[in-house]
């Protein structure tokens, strides 16, 4: 019931996962609110449709946008000065549902459809090149399009994982092949650096085992 309970409290919060709830994005929140532990009026992206939403769910009373969290205002789109964009990416990797594209020491640019206006990329830029713009064709942000960016996110998550899973793949076979060499030639020195590669990749599995079990 639980689970359940926090599925349909995720399935009414707007998700932007703008974190201006306090939490690290809308799924977090709805655990939180599931569990009693935060108050129902901590989302200003959703506003007051969102909170009514809640209360009904939850059988609260309704409450006001809590102004620590920030206003409510419409849906805002970044927008990335071209001339300004040193294509350092990490705008790219800040948005948390692949609504930016572009490449290294490449121009990027963000899909106004996609963004959720979270304003996540803002701080990651070193030059200052992202400013966030009312487009009115864009303003509107209704449950499909909240859902559709939940599918972005995830998709997002599991490709994340699968390159970090590929690259411990690709550096343990660099050490494995280290040592390979190592045994092709023995000497003190090769003896001490074998230890070290070998405490290396005990470490590394041990991390991956962690992270499966």
């Amino acid at each position: 019931m639980h689970e359940q309970l926090v599925q349909q409290i995720d399935d009414l919060l707007p998700q932007t996962q703008c974190t201006q709830c306090g939490f690290e994005g809308c799924l977090p929140y709805a655990k939180a609110l599931a569990n009693g532990e935060a108050d129902l009026n901590r989302c200003p992206p959703g506003g007051e449709s969102t909170i009514a939403a809640l209360s009904a769910l939850l059988n609260l009373p309704v409450k006001p946008v809590d102004p620590g969290c920030g206003s409510t205002i419409e849906r805002h789109i970044a927008s990335i000065h071209p001339q300004h964009c040193i294509g350092c990416t990490l705008c790219i990797k800040a948005c948390p549902v692949d609504a930016i594209v572009g490449s290294s020491k490449r121009r990027h640019a963000v899909i106004a459809e996609l963004c959720t206006g979270c304003e996540l990329c803002i701080p990651p830029c070193p030059v200052d090149c992202i400013d966030m713009v009312f487009i009115p064709e864009f303003s509107a942000w209704d449950q499909t399009q909240a859902h559709a960016a939940r599918a972005r996110m995830h998709a997002r998550e599991i490709r994340l994982m699968r390159q970090k899973e590929e690259q411990a793949e690709r550096l343990e076979a660099k050490a494995i092949h280290k040592l390979d060499e190592l045994d092709d030639t023995p000497s003190p020195d090769a003896a001490a650096k074998k230890a070290v590669v070998q405490a290396a990749l005990a470490r590394a599995r041990a991390r991956r085992q962690a992270q499966t079990s």
